[in-house]
């Protein structure tokens, strides 16, 4: 048994990403991607495919905790929008893709899996786990 809970899947197998905040329920990681900084996964701690497979209470608590990190990279990030996605086509396991976008982004106004519009995207700042895991918990009290 992997250390998430269930052998052969990627985000049972393996943190996915640098993990900055997480709970019994869920843990948020950083995903490294030098084109769209503050990019995080909300990832559910055990194997369930669908939201629909938790009981009500559980869904809510990670729509939380997706809230509270949608509101922690705004703060830090100031994009111009955030995408967020559950999709599991290729990675059957609950979880949330919060991807900040900016007007100048590599595939703005397209989604970060389509074919890129720009060559490059400028630049930006990235902020460090642990001032994005105190935005985050910051985030959780006012929820």
């Amino acid at each position: 048994m992997s250390e998430y809970g269930f052998e052969g899947c990627e985000l049972c197998d393996s943190p996915g990403g640098e993990v900055v905040w997480e709970s019994a329920l869920c843990r948020v990681v950083m995903v490294a991607d030098a084109d769209y900084p503050g990019f995080c996964r909300v990832i559910l701690h055990r194997h369930l495919g669908e939201m629909t497979d938790l009981p009500q209470r559980e869904r809510m608590q990670v729509m939380n905790v997706v809230f509270a990190v949608e509101s922690a990279v705004r703060s830090l990030y100031r994009p111009d929008k955030i995408n967020l996605a559950s999709l599991g086509n290729m990675t059957p396991h609950v979880h949330w893709h919060l991807i900040p976008r900016w007007r100048d982004d590599r595939h703005f106004p397209f989604p970060v899996w389509a074919k890129p519009q720009r060559l490059n995207s400028p630049r930006r700042s990235v902020v460090d786990g642990q001032q994005l895991g105190d935005q985050i918990v910051a985030a959780l009290r006012t929820t």
